[in-house]
C-alpha cells in the first residue's frame, strides 16, 4: 500500500517557500555548505538555490537522494559528499508536522539519507504547505520503515505484533528500491500520543534500518499560507517565543 499523496503544492506557495529558504542560506555567508532534501518544496528550493549561485553566491550542496543529486548537478550546483565537518543548513520537506515540530517522513523513500544529512547539520529547516500540519504524527496514517531486503519476513511479522499494518512498497510489481538498495514496508499507523516510543520499538527489530519519524530535528518549519509564509521555531531555538 503506497503512501497516501497529498494534493499538488501550488507553484506559487513553493516559490514562496524556496525564497525564504534561499534567504536563510543567504544569512548563513557567502560560501555555505547546505544539506539539499528531496521532494516537490526541495526541488523548488534546489532550482531557488541554483539561481542565487549567478548573484555571487557560493555553494557545496550534499544532496539527500539520488534524483536531488542528479537535479543539482544539472542545474550546474557543486555537489559534494559528507565531511568530518558540519553543513551550515539544510533544507528538506516532510509529510507531517505536529505542534512540537516533530515530523513524519519517507513517503518519497529518501529517509535515511535524509536524517544523516539533517544530523550533519547545524540546522534543519523544513518546508511545507497547510495539510502538513497534523495534530498528532500518525493523523495520515502512514509510517514509512527502511529495512533489509533480507529481514522482509520478520520485520513483517514484528511490525504487526507492534500492532502496525506493513505493506510492501511497490514499483510497479517489484518491491520499490532505496537509493541504499533497501526496502520500505508502508506502515499502518494510528495518531500518535508518544511517537517516541514506537520509534524506540520500532528501531529494536533487528532487520530495521530506519523509521520515517524525525523527533527534535527541525530548528524551524517554513509554511505556505494564502499569500505569506509562517515561520514556526521549535521551542528552545534562537528566535523562538
Amino acid at each position: 500500500m503506497p503512501p497516501n499523496p497529498s494534493p499538488a503544492p501550488r507553484p506559487e506557495d513553493l516559490t514562496r517557500l524556496a525564497d525564504q529558504a534561499v534567504a536563510l542560506v543567504r544569512e548563513a555567508g557567502r560560501s555555505v555548505r547546505v544539506g539539499l532534501g528531496s521532494g516537490r518544496a526541495a526541488e523548488a528550493f534546489v532550482r531557488a538555490l541554483a539561481e542565487e549561485t549567478s548573484r555571487g553566491l557560493h555553494i557545496r550542496g550534499v544532496p539527500t537522494s539520488n534524483a536531488t543529486a542528479a537535479l543539482a548537478t544539472a542545474l550546474g550546483l557543486a555537489v559534494t559528499e559528507l565531511s568530518s565537518d558540519p553543513l551550515d543548513i539544510t533544507v528538506d520537506g516532510a509529510d507531517e508536522v505536529d505542534p512540537q515540530l516533530d515530523l513524519i517522513k519517507g513517503y518519497g523513500g529518501a529517509l535515511t539519507r535524509e536524517r544523516v544529512v539533517a544530523a550533519a547539520s547545524r540546522r534543519q529547516v523544513i518546508l511545507v504547505t497547510p495539510e502538513k500540519l497534523v495534530p498528532r504524527l500518525g493523523t495520515r496514517g502512514q509510517l514509512p520503515v527502511e529495512i533489509l531486503p533480507f529481514a522482509q519476513p520478520f520485520c513483517h511479522r514484528r511490525l504487526a505484533a507492534l500492532g502496525c499494518e506493513p505493506h510492501l512498497r511497490r514499483a510497479g510489481t517489484d518491491p520499490f528500491v532505496t537509493d541504499n538498495g533497501n526496502w520500505i514496508l508502508d506502515c499502518g499507523i494510528a495518531a500518535q500520543d508518544d511517537a517516541a516510543a514506537l520509534d524506540r520499538d520500532i528501531r529494536r527489530i533487528p532487520g530495521v534500518v530506519d523509521t520515517g519519524f524525525f523527533l527534535g530535528t527541525a530548528e524551524r518549519v517554513l509554511v505556505a499560507e494564502a499569500d505569506r509564509v509562517r515561520v514556526l521555531r521549535r521551542a528552545g531555538s534562537p528566535g523562538s517565543a
